[in-house]
């Protein structure tokens, strides 16, 4: 039916375009010179009857007169239409034409064979895959064994003497702690996740959001990468807990975008993407966000970092503050000229506030941060990003 509804479409447009030269020609419309040159004959006659011309002016006169119609009849004959059978033709190759970019265009950008896919009835199959996904034991069960370490064989032995004493001390804090560590560092996501649900356990309510988001990134690693229902109530755990955690934002982003809602995910990874955010899950969401916004029928691109860059910003944290300084002050400095003078989209303001965050001038940060408000109080998502990179440089409210 498709196909049908397609060709009658094509051969209906192709018939509309060709109309014009399948039409009949219109009947000849004689020169008006042939009617005058005509009537001139007519005129010797009479004149002859008459008795005003004599036999041998009047042949001459009609000899001329029939040069000259001879003439023009075989002008317009020159000039006539083209046959039928041109125009025809013309018509037949439009047709064949118009059909034939119109299948190789479909071919090549539609989906042959896919149903039709109304909007309600794609949220409602993203609802049930949320719905109906498989919990987090399931998905462990399901994940592939990790692979083989490349480590000395002593370093190997210390950690299975660790995997045998720790589970006989259940109270033993830093012994979980370190098992967590380094089951993590062999791959052993799972095993890193029993250990480290067990240093939640024991923390209690003195658990940090490190630990918390240690616990959700080995939930979603054991689930190679798949975001389970008990990893969806951490993330939004520690979106309770902070609106602007990077972590709970990109892994519900992630979520939704497993499960065929790219438009949401887009919504929660882009502030996070335009903030500045050094961390590992803003790496992640920049990787994905561009892909997310094509297929959600956004155009996006990525912007372009001006001043200090991730892997600058990265590595300025593990330096001394003299080091820090000498490192990104001045493209800092230059960040901050720029915006003051020419201005600039939320995202270089964000970068401004997270710079000054690092570097530890929360004073700065705070001044760039309440100018910011005030110069992007009507851009909704402009706030958003700044928001975000405010209270990661802890001068939000």
């Amino acid at each position: 039916m498709f196909w049908i509804i397609c060709i009658v479409m094509a051969l209906g447009i192709a018939l509309l375009l060709a109309a014009p030269l399948l039409r009949p020609a219109p009947a000849p419309v004689a020169h008006p010179q042939i009617a005058l040159y005509k009537g001139q004959l007519e005129e010797v006659d009479r004149d002859v009857a008459r008795g005003v011309l004599n036999p041998a002016e009047a042949d001459r006169a009609r000899a001329e007169i029939s040069r000259r119609l001879l003439s023009v009849s075989r002008t317009e004959q020159a000039s006539g239409t083209a046959p039928a059978w041109a125009s025809r033709a013309v018509a037949g190759v439009i047709a064949v034409v118009l059909l034939g970019l119109g299948a190789l265009t479909y071919l090549d950008l539609g989906a042959p064979g896919e149903p039709d896919q109304p909007i309600a009835a794609r949220l409602a199959q993203a609802e049930e895959m949320r719905a109906n996904r498989p919990d987090q034991a399931a998905l462990q069960a399901a994940a592939p064994a990790p692979p083989p370490v490349d480590a000395p064989q002593d370093y190997l032995d210390q950690i299975a003497q660790l995997r045998a004493v720790v589970p006989t001390r259940p109270d033993d804090l830093e012994g979980w702690t370190l098992l967590s560590f380094h089951e993590t560092r062999l791959g052993n996501y799972a095993a890193a996740l029993t250990a480290q649900d067990r240093v939640v356990a024991l923390k209690g309510d003195a658990a940090t959001m490190d630990d918390l988001q240690r616990q959700l990134d080995l939930m979603v690693a054991a689930a190679n990468g798949v975001v389970s229902p008990e990893a969806e109530a951490k993330a939004r755990d520690l979106l309770a807990r902070d609106d602007a955690n990077v972590a709970g934002r990109y892994y519900m982003g992630a979520l939704y975008n497993q499960t065929g809602r790219p438009d949401v995910a887009f919504r929660f990874w882009r502030p996070i993407v335009e903030s500045g955010d050094a961390s590992f899950h803003a790496d992640l969401a920049r990787a994905q966000i561009e892909d997310a916004a094509a297929r959600a029928g956004v155009e996006y691109r990525l912007p372009e970092v001006k001043g200090p860059g991730m892997a600058e910003m990265a590595a300025a944290q593990d330096m001394s503050p003299e080091d820090r300084e000498a490192m990104i002050g001045g493209m800092v400095a230059q960040l901050a000229e720029r915006l003051g003078s020419q201005g600039g989209p939320a995202s270089d303001w964000a970068r401004l506030i997270t710079a000054y965050g690092v570097l530890g001038d929360t004073d700065k940060a705070g001044m760039v941060w309440a100018e910011a408000q005030t110069t992007f109080a009507d851009d909704s998502v402009g706030m958003q990003v700044l928001e975000a990179a405010a209270k990661s440089a802890g001068v939000a409210e």
